[in-house]
């Protein structure tokens, strides 16, 4: 990488340098679990201990090197594995979003999308199919980042604000979305085990957050498309291409076939959405009950995620000629399922970690002496919101994977703002905000590379400081005004989903 006196750049190559210091994911679980391990030994042996304040009792660190916690550790382990809340819950849902992008649902879905607009109108739709694009995140960053370029160039604008649009949405949109996706139930079910260790039957849903990731698109679909227009293009100024730059029409060509099928898709998806919705509406649905009203809805949105896929990606494979028999959809589903072997493997490691976490009581004594000490300066409210957010961006910069980095952040965290009054969803939506913001910039974002080498297709001499400085302006804004609409929520009491409050009101 060329040398430059920046000091932005200096401080932002230090981040890099420090980044790729940091082990493996996988790697750094097993530290932490061996490092918890001692810890809580030497806690347990000073007699540290908190007192519940819902209860009055007393939590006493367990030692984990105790004869019966080293029991446990042996006999519970696959125990700890299989019962792992979000394990399950995205192995269902890709089984079907498997389905729905190798079969080029997704693809032809954006390219469509994004094809469809006029100039004008460019940027937002960029900004937009980014954010929609996490449904299945490699199909953002590979078809809709070099795509958004293409589109600029063809309309005579600077191709790489057409590139630093897209990219803006997928990465810094990351958690937003009109849609429920597999990232959902994998945050909700890391928020549920923690939210556990105060209270046993607190359960998180997949749409814990669904009606403020709602409103999210569409507010960084506005702030991403003034960026792009009033920002980052004037910058890049006027683009000429270099001698013997072709610009690749085929990335935006879509056949008859494919539009024909998207086409009858569509129609398919609608139907089998109100079919769902059928199940739930009437007033003896099947998915309501008089007890507990629609929750049995909510239980069940993961497992009507995965058919809405399926049914799509089967339609679309089918009529676009890419699906030919059953084989080729069982294909797709385990070639979707065989890219999920490193999450499985970090799974293993993120239960066992957050399971002696559990037992060891450090968690719940952190947090009780976190609160408590969060309250003796009156740090709270707004003020301990925003700096959850800012805490949340700086360790995405060494720790790119959202899964990897609140498992690590949620046992301490989402107990700690329980304490505090916070619900484990609100602590939840506060650290997507954070998390997806820092994206934009983070070095260490593994498509982070292959939007360089996208860039430097039109811009040879692009390096990394050249889409940082593009990007700055995104996270910037995107920090101020996502923090701005949590704060809103904060202050009007908004549900952040479908019976979700921002207060955690403990049982009696």
């Amino acid at each position: 990488m060329p040398q430059n006196n920046n000091l932005v750049y200096k401080l932002l190559d230090k981040v890099e340098r420090a980044g790729n210091r940091l082990p493996d994911p996988i790697t750094l679980f097993v530290i932490l679990t061996f490092g918890i391990l001692l810890v809580s030994w030497v806690f347990n042996a000073m007699g540290v201990s908190a007192v519940h304040p819902a209860d009055g009792k007393i939590i006493a660190v367990d030692s984990l090197l105790s004869g019966h916690n080293i029991k446990r550790i042996f006999t519970e382990m696959v125990k700890n594995f299989a019962a792992f809340p979000p394990l399950g819950m995205v192995l269902v849902v890709v089984i079907g979003i498997g389905v729905a992008e190798k079969s080029g649902l997704i693809d032809t879905a954006l390219k469509k999308l994004v094809t469809a607009v006029p100039s004008s109108l460019l940027p937002a739709t960029l900004v937009f199919a980014g954010v929609m694009s996490n449904m299945a995140v490699d199909a953002g960053y590979i078809i809709l980042t070099p795509l958004g370029a293409v589109l600029f160039a063809g309309f005579g604008r600077h191709p790489l604000a057409g590139l630093a649009a897209a990219f803006a949405g997928v990465s810094g949109g990351f958690s937003a979305n009109l849609l429920i996706t597999s990232l959902d139930p994998l945050l909700g079910g890391l928020t549920q085990s923690a939210a556990q260790l105060v209270d046993k039957d607190y359960t998180v849903t997949a749409s814990a957050n669904y009606y403020f990731m709602i409103v999210s698109t569409f507010l960084l679909t506005i702030i991403g498309t003034f960026v792009t227009t009033k920002i980052v293009e004037p910058r890049l100024g006027k683009w000429t291409p270099p001698a013997g730059i072709k610009i690749d029409t085929s990335l935006s060509f879509i056949s008859a076939q494919q539009k024909k099928a998207l086409y009858v898709t569509v129609g398919v998806v609608i139907i089998a959405t109100l079919a769902a919705l059928m199940l739930v509406l009437p007033e003896n649905a099947i998915l309501k009950d008089p007890e507990h009203g629609i929750k049995p809805f909510y239980e069940s949105l993961v497992a009507i995620i995965m058919l809405l896929f399926l049914i799509s990606g089967l339609t679309y494979g089918i009529l676009a000629g890419t699906i030919k028999s059953d084989k080729d959809a069982l294909r797709m589903s385990t070639d979707a399922m065989t890219t999920m072997s490193a999450y499985i493997v970090l799974s293993f490691f993120a239960a066992q970690f957050i399971a002696y976490f559990g037992w060891s009581n450090m968690g719940l004594v952190i947090a009780i002496k976190g609160a408590e000490f969060l309250k003796s300066i009156g740090f709270e409210g707004i003020p301990l919101i925003l700096s959850f957010i800012l805490v949340t961006s700086f360790v995405n910069l060494f720790i790119g994977s959202a899964s990897a980095k609140w498992a690590i952040m949620a046992p301490v965290f989402v107990p700690m703002l329980m304490l505090m009054g916070y619900s484990p969803e609100l602590t939840q939506a506060t650290y997507r905000v954070g998390d997806s913001i820092s994206n934009i910039i983070s070095p260490l974002l593994p498509y982070f590379p292959i939007v360089i080498a996208f860039a430097q297709k039109y811009e040879p001499k692009t390096g990394i400081g050249t889409l940082i400085s593009l990007m700055v302006p995104y996270t910037v804004c995107f920090g101020i005004a996502w923090s701005i609409l949590l704060m809103v929520w904060w202050v009007f009491g908004l549900p952040l989903g479908p019976d979700v409050l921002l207060e955690y009101l403990p049982k009696n």
